[in-house]
């Protein structure tokens, strides 16, 4: 933490951290901007649940926050099974000592191809992992955000700015991100009055993760049926740092820049901030 947020935080009387005696779950959060969400999370005195497909990935980013004197498990596992929802949302209750006060949606990939050629697997499976796996997870942890106990309750969903603008290649994508945007503003509509629980999206710009490395450079992610899907930026320079340049503050963001806004729209300084859709982008398409 920087010396200016932690007079920010000291001056607010957060001492124990802008998140203390929260219990998060953060899906995708193996590596990229989910680990980075569930580190900062930690540092902010959060008890945070590691989910994600990739076990070994998870108990790493455990190890690397209790190794720092953080609280964290690890419930591996994949999203777009119902039953591991349910397992998911059971261990959290069970470590948050029978409360939830935030999910952070963060789970996800891309899955690429012009409209004309792209198939019904593309389709459903960008539907199914961006926004059906986020309301079967909000569905089942209903009975832990409605309720009148005086405590923060957060929704986060990470969109795209590929569902605000749209995205060339990426129509699957696009709808599933742009969904999200109406997904959050329900939940803040529906469970804001009576219950206080914010809902935001934030939609990232061009951040640098795998998904945004070279094609070329070979990364890929396992699909539901054990297929290899390849994600990256066609043609871009491999090992290449720089992004568009259109960007108006000339660089492509962080993975822990994309994790820091998480967090800020997770804390009390966002307190009466709901159904909205905050722009992380370095100012692109402002």
């Amino acid at each position: 933490m920087s010396d200016r947020v932690s007079q920010v935080v000291g001056h607010l009387n957060y001492p124990k951290g802008l998140l203390a005696n929260q219990t998060a779950i953060i899906t995708g959060a193996g590596q990229g901007i989910g680990a980075e969400t569930a580190i900062l999370f930690a540092n902010e005195g959060a008890k945070v649940v590691v989910a994600d497909i990739d076990a070994k990935k998870s108990n790493e980013v455990v190890e690397s926050i209790r190794s720092n004197g953080g609280q964290a498990i690890a419930v591996p596992g994949d999203v777009l099974d119902p039953a591991y929802i349910k397992t998911l949302i059971a261990k959290a209750a069970e470590f948050g000592n029978g409360k939830i006060h935030i999910i952070v949606a963060s789970a996800g990939y891309t899955y690429d191809g012009v409209i004309h050629k792209m198939t019904d697997k593309q389709w459903e499976t960008m539907i199914a992992l961006h926004c059906t796996a986020p309301f079967n997870m909000v569905r089942e942890a209903a009975p832990y955000f409605r309720v009148k106990d005086g405590e923060p309750r957060n929704i986060i969903t990470v969109s795209s700015t590929s569902g605000i603008h749209g995205n060339a290649g990426q129509i699957n994508y696009a709808l599933a991100k742009s969904g999200l945007v109406g997904f959050t503003k329900t939940i803040a509509k529906e469970w804001g009055p009576a219950f206080g629980v914010r809902a935001n999206a934030v939609a990232f710009g061009y951040i640098q993760t795998r998904l945004t490395a070279a094609k070329e450079d070979g990364g890929f992610v396992i699909g539901p049926d054990g297929e290899k899907i390849a994600i990256g930026v066609p043609g871009r320079k491999p090992g290449a740092a720089t992004g568009p340049s259109d960007i108006p503050l000339g660089r492509p963001g962080t993975a822990k820049e994309a994790a820091s806004s998480i967090l800020a729209v997770a804390s009390p300084l966002f307190s009466y901030v709901t159904g909205q859709t905050i722009m992380v982008t370095g100012g692109r398409n402002m």
